[in-house]
């Protein structure tokens, strides 16, 4: 039973369980969800994995895995998902799986977890049903202290052949005796137990981990440029996280006698040129060096990132080229595929443009709906006066800004530019011909925050040949960059199209009710006003007008009637056509803390009605007891009144007794005392009727 066992593991068409930890952080869950696609022995291959058949799912890596969060997400890769498993649930979960990875990458708490998942499996190598494979993902951090390999030229990268003189970061010296644990239990039976350990670059890729701040902060252009920490000179070591996953299935199909892999790319980028790439690619293509101390002070990055920001190590790994059959992703580097990789970005954080365009007549309200948008769907407000004016502006910054540049060509475009501009606008009475427009409405389209994020096209184009020139293909000025008979840019063509109409007499009213210095302001004095209208019906009721444009390429027009002032009405339905927005989302990490925030948040509610119920509660028992203090102060000044009223009334009697009763009954029982008779009483009434009879 156990040979039969031993050749089907060892069969590159039957399936492999995979054990992989915390499969729901950044790095293990693209690694299991990569290798979950893949076919066991498919490495093996020579052939592209394109050209393969897809694969059978009896075929492919079979993948289970622990959890941090028990209320993550369902991860449909994984056939299996544990959360606080016990020791022996685990080694149990470790013992039934063909080869298991452990990721000590991310979280440095994971590091005692491995070091025992390994030692309990090393004991239990007898029981073993078939050889098993253990893997460990670290850090590149355990050789960040290291010397270079020739003194005399830094530039010669280290290998992993110089392992053995590997010097860690102080903060992960832990990582390296964990290596180094994994490394000599693998020695002892390895036709039953096989060791690998694997130190991965700064992993990159898909929705980003250790760069995310950087490619956030580029996206949100929230900043007039992107911060890098310190000098930026270091030589950071990265590797995409698909290609480190191929690194795991390689060694899973291979089985090397090699125990121990840097995982590097082949790029040599230093913390300033990826994210200078990073700022190119996704905001305005500004920097700026910052302080570390500036990083500390926000909670997005964090101290271990700025270890991982710090490293300054030249890196390469020739058993990775000359022994394994790995299709890279990315093999020069991030900077080189930053397209692709800021492709991912979006595709993966659902960071999609939204790309609408706003028509209708003048003064119908476009301008205002269309701020609306922006702001909702935080999108970039295109309206040709404001465009023209920003463009100007630019090019004055730019002169200004470098003029000691050494770049006189930069300069010397920048200065034509402007004069061009400005002497057509005095030309013609402060108006730019239709081609300068034109020009800088693609322009506007095709930077890197439209592309990104998205627009709203307010009131442009006017006519269909404007809107032809407008989003043209590229391929009328770069061949081979776009599809030869689409005949539009997929990049600067809007994806919906917005008519807003409304009848002559409602936009005469409207413009008649504006303040007078608004409608100097915006040409809509009553002479002006009604040209422009005219314009504007007359161009629309052309035989091609520029929404037979877009009906042309199946962008069908949704046309809205405003009969409001406030235009709510075509915002709602704007809104329902267009969808909800694809914006910013949290990261794994975002999500938690926000989570947190939320249930400290509940918390605190529960708490503060506590509070407030004590509170109520105390008022209610001062009350009590001010009403009971109250009561026994009245009933004390009842009982005075009442002993007052008494002793009021009984000053006559008293003078009555001690004037004729008191004297005779002292004088008796004065007598009383000296007889001391056998019965007082009677001696006392005897003597008071003996007296009275007298009186």
């Amino acid at each position: 039973m156990a040979t039969n066992q031993t050749n089907m593991a060892n069969s590159r068409a039957s399936t492999k369980r995979v054990f992989i930890n915390n499969i729901d952080s950044y790095s293990s869950r693209y690694i299991a969800q990569f290798l979950s696609s893949r076919v066991v022995g498919e490495s093996l291959d020579d052939e592209d994995e394109e050209d393969k058949h897809p694969a059978s799912s009896k075929d492919t890596f079979s993948i289970v895995g622990t959890v941090a969060d028990k209320d993550a997400e369902k991860l449909n890769f994984a056939s299996e998902i544990y959360s606080l498993l016990s020791r022996d649930e685990l080694l149990q979960c470790l013992m039934q799986s063909d080869v298991i990875v452990y990721n000590i990458t991310e979280n440095a708490d994971l590091i005692y977890e491995a070091t025992w998942a390994i030692s309990a499996l090393h004991s239990e190598m007898e029981n073993f049903r078939a050889p098993k494979i253990f893997i460990l993902l670290s850090s590149i951090m355990t050789w960040a202290m290291t010397k270079p390999a020739d003194p005399d030229d830094p530039e010669v990268p280290l290998t992993e052949d110089d392992y053995r003189r590997r010097r860690p970061h102080p903060n992960f010296k832990e990582h390296t005796s964990t290596e180094n644990l994994v490394l000599k239990l693998g020695k002892t039976k390895k036709s039953k137990l096989a060791t690998y350990v694997v130190t991965a670059g700064l992993q990159y890729g898909m929705g980003e981990n250790v760069f995310h701040f950087f490619f956030k902060a580029a996206w949100l252009g929230q900043r007039s440029s992107v911060p890098i920490f310190g000098p930026g000179t270091n030589i950071i070591p990265t590797i995409h996280i698909h290609d480190l996953s191929r690194v795991v299935q390689n060694i899973i199909d291979h089985r090397p006698k090699t125990h121990y892999f840097i995982a590097v790319d082949e790029s040599k980028n230093t913390f300033e040129d990826i994210v200078q790439a990073i700022a190119s690619a996704l905001g305005c293509g500004k920097t700026e060096m910052v302080p570390k101390e500036e990083a500390c002070g926000t909670k997005e990055v964090t101290e271990t990132d700025l270890h991982y920001l710090s490293v300054n190590l030249r890196a390469e790994s020739v058993i990775l080229k000359d022994r394994f059959n790995l299709r890279w992703d990315c093999e020069t580097g991030l900077v080189d595929n930053i397209v692709l990789v800021v492709e991912e970005y979006k595709r993966t954080r659902q960071l999609l443009p939204k790309k609408l365009c706003l028509l209708g007549p003048p003064a119908v309200g476009k301008s205002s709906v269309a701020e609306k948008l922006c702001k909702y769907y935080k999108l970039q407000h295109i309206h040709v006066k404001e465009a023209i004016n920003e463009k100007i502006r630019k090019l004055e910054e730019l002169l200004e800004e470098n003029e000691t540049s050494e770049n006189e060509e930069t300069l010397s475009d920048a200065q034509k530019q402007l004069e061009t501009l400005k002497n057509n606008m005095l030309e013609n009475d402060g108006e730019l011909d239709e081609q300068h427009v034109i020009n800088i409405i693609r322009e506007k389209l095709n930077s890197m925050t439209c592309r990104n994020k998205g627009f709203v096209l307010d009131g442009y184009p006017n006519t269909y040949a404007q809107a032809k020139d407008i989003f043209r293909g590229w391929q009328k000025e770069h061949e081979n960059m776009e599809a030869e008979d689409t005949g539009y840019s997929e990049v600067l063509i809007p994806e919906f199209i917005f008519s807003l109409d409304a009848t002559d007499e409602f936009l005469k009213e409207r413009v008649r009710n504006l303040p007078q210095s608004v409608a100097e302001d915006k040409h809509y004095t009553q002479d002006e006003f009604t040209e422009k209208l005219a314009k504007f019906r007359e161009a629309l009721a052309e035989d091609e007008s520029v929404l037979d444009y877009f009906d042309e390429l199946e962008i069908h027009p949704e046309h809205i009637v405003i009969d409001g002032c406030e235009n709510m009405v075509a915002l709602e339905k704007i809104i329902k056509s267009v969808g909800r927005p694809l914006i910013y989302g949290l990261t794994p990490e975002e999500e938690e803390e926000e989570r947190k925030k939320k249930e400290e948040m509940s918390q605190q509610q529960l708490k503060q009605k506590q509070v407030e119920k004590e509170l109520r509660e105390t008022e209610d028992n001062a009350k009590m007891t001010a009403l009971l203090e109250e009561w026994n102060r009245n009933l004390a000044e009842v009982k005075r009144q009442e002993h007052e009223i008494l002793e009021a009334q009984s000053v006559p009697t008293r003078h009555y007794l001690m004037k004729y009763v008191m004297p005779t009954v002292i004088q008796g029982m004065a007598d009383c005392c000296k007889v001391k008779p056998d019965d007082p009483v009677e001696f006392l009434a005897e003597y008071l009727f003996q007296n009275n009879s007298e009186d």
